[in-house]
């Protein structure tokens, strides 16, 4: 089981998600990383600040791989790897209908897609992530949920119910933190969000988001087309 630091960590995220220069990568990465690590990262930077993506993550994930003693090569796969997921992320919000997607959005989508989450997905929560609820949140809450055990599925099910019924952003902030009370009363990841998504109104596990329940749809009107 996650700690609860690990959960705050990926739930709050990094808010330096703007681009930084070239001498800015350099600069966080000197005597940081290795000359080998630093060139690679910021070419790998270049390329992504090019294309409209969050530099900071890539720099701070060469940094906490060579603090943690890990080869510089892995370090390298690790850094070109979360480019590829940023590229991705922005790809799946822009098709969801962002067409300048802050950097933290894109970060939290990367987030998501590293916790087993489809660009579809991500383009589905980004879509019903609309004012107050802020898509960056939505999709690190998403992904903090699935890091803790809830199937992907459900936990996007779960943010999208909390939504939908019109709960404050930050009832959806606290979805891991009751996620793991009830883990330590016993309660499995997935039983625990499907309690919280009852108590929320949304549909059960494994129903779509416009489910409701049998004999509360309203007929159709059949004057209209």
């Amino acid at each position: 089981m996650r700690t609860v630091g690990l959960v705050l960590t990926l739930v709050l995220g990094s808010t330096l998600t703007g681009a930084l220069s070239a001498q800015d990568v350099h600069a966080q990465l000197d005597g940081r990383v290795s000359p080998e690590v630093r060139r690679a990262v910021r070419s790998i930077a270049a390329d992504a600040a090019a294309h409209g993506l969050p530099v900071d993550p890539l720099v701070q994930k060469a940094i906490e791989g060579a603090a943690k003693g890990v080869p510089g090569d892995r370090v390298i796969a690790a850094v070109r790897a979360l480019a590829g997921r940023l590229g991705q992320a922005m790809a799946a919000v822009r098709d969801a209908g962002v067409a300048a997607p802050a950097g933290d959005v894109v970060e939290g989508g990367a987030d998501a897609l590293s916790a087993g989450f489809s660009g579809h997905q991500v383009g589905d929560l980004v879509r019903v992530s609309r004012p107050p609820y802020d898509p960056a949140l939505t999709l690190r809450v998403a992904a903090t949920l699935s890091a803790l055990g809830v199937p992907t599925t459900q936990a996007l099910q779960l943010v999208e119910g909390m939504i939908s019924a019109g709960r404050s952003p930050s009832d959806v902030l606290g979805l891991p933190g009751q996620v793991q009370t009830g883990v330590a009363r016993g309660a499995t990841p997935a039983q625990a969000a499907a309690g919280l998504a009852r108590a929320a109104g949304g549909p059960p596990p494994g129903r779509l988001p416009d489910w409701v329940p049998p004999g509360q749809r309203k007929p159709r009107n059949q004057h209209k087309p």
